[in-house]
């Protein structure tokens, strides 16, 4: 105890690495779409859904314990995000209203891209794997904005390309995570 107050030591595990796996595999997936090689169908909206979505906002809650304002806030958004996403892919096909539009699509992605632009700001005193994952994402939003603004496929199917990287940067700095505390030193470096 010092000066009144008690030090608790936190013995949790990190969330990251899943809040991470879980955006890098479904961001994957949905990009493999992107890129022109499969449909979207239901594989990649339950993914949206609970690995994307219901995985990461789980991790922000964990990392929100953790005192992590920036983990909380990036896996509770972006896994919101995916909740999002697949609900406005979804409730034009349930008659629940008209489809989004190109135009809104475009808005929704290029606010998404803001916000991963300002944190991806906040990555610059962080590691280098998260800055390329958050530099990655940024550009990734913006293509398909700009793809659904135009109505470009081939825009949108480099997008998916990028998309595809972005991914496997977040999935590279999960495992990352997990196989450094695993063994106890840097296995896969973070920079």
């Amino acid at each position: 105890m010092e000066n009144g107050s008690v030090k608790i030591l936190d013995n949790t595990a990190n969330p990251a690495p899943l809040g991470l796996m879980g955006f890098g595999m479904t961001t994957v997936l949905l990009n493999i779409h992107n890129a022109g090689f499969t449909q979207l169908d239901t594989m990649i909206l339950a993914m949206g859904i609970f690995y994307g979505g219901l995985a990461q906002v789980i991790a922000g809650i964990f990392e929100w314990k953790k005192n992590n304002t920036f983990g909380t806030t990036a896996f509770t958004s972006y896994g919101l995000f995916w909740l999002s996403l697949v609900f406005l892919i979804l409730m034009g096909k349930w008659g629940w209203g008209p489809g989004a539009t190109g135009g809104a699509m475009a808005g929704y992605l290029f606010m998404w891209g803001l916000f991963t632009f300002f944190m991806f700001i906040a990555t610059l005193r962080l590691t280098r794997a998260l800055q390329v994952v958050f530099a990655t994402l940024t550009l990734l939003f913006w293509l398909l904005a700009l793809g659904d603004a135009t109505g470009s496929t081939a825009i949108t199917r480099f997008a998916g390309f990028e998309g595809i990287l972005c991914g496997f940067t977040a999935i590279y700095a999960a495992i990352a995570q997990v196989w450094n505390e695993y063994y106890g030193k840097t296995v896969l470096p973070l920079g």
